[in-house]
């Protein structure tokens, strides 16, 4: 049973970075003016949504209570503490700044969870899918935050 609270911690860690992502994706959406962003930080926020709701699945399924949001404490170290300044400043490089921020916290926490050499085949399947998605929602990220830094007037595009 020590194994089974072990995998469900790990999920339930998971969860919470999934509901930090999916809280921070529904600000940045919410604060952006370019209809692209928009777009782009909706489908990462539902995502988030459909990761931590396969993960809450599992920990029920292994007998455990998931965690239904995002810890505040935990926010801090995930990187999406400053979100809400960089929406107010309407300054759309921050906030992908603050994306990216948010998504490097993302994937540290999936590689320490498939790190645990415990984990049962299954549920590491479920977590090696999860993270190519978080990967690749990271690098699309940084890709744009490195290409509208660089064109410097990119934000002022009209939605």
């Amino acid at each position: 049973m020590a194994d089974n609270d072990n995998v469900i911690s790990v999920l339930n860690n998971l969860i919470e970075t999934c509901k930090d992502g999916q809280n921070g994706f529904q600000t940045a959406a919410e604060g952006v003016k370019r209809s692209d962003f928009k777009s782009l930080f909706y489908q990462y926020s539902q995502q988030r949504a459909q990761f931590a709701g396969e993960l809450q699945s599992e920990v029920r399924r292994l007998g455990g209570d998931p965690e239904k949001a995002g810890s505040v404490a935990a926010t801090l170290h995930r990187g999406w503490i400053n979100m809400k300044s960089a929406v107010t400043g309407e300054d759309e490089n921050a906030v992908l700044a603050e994306c990216e921020r948010g998504e490097d916290s993302a994937v540290s926490n999936y590689k320490d969870a498939l790190a645990d050499a415990n984990l049962p085949a299954d549920v590491r399947a479920i977590i090696e899918r999860q993270y190519a998605g978080v990967q690749e929602a990271h690098d699309r990220i940084r890709n744009l935050e490195r290409a509208t830094g660089m064109s410097g007037g990119a934000n002022t595009a009209s939605a």
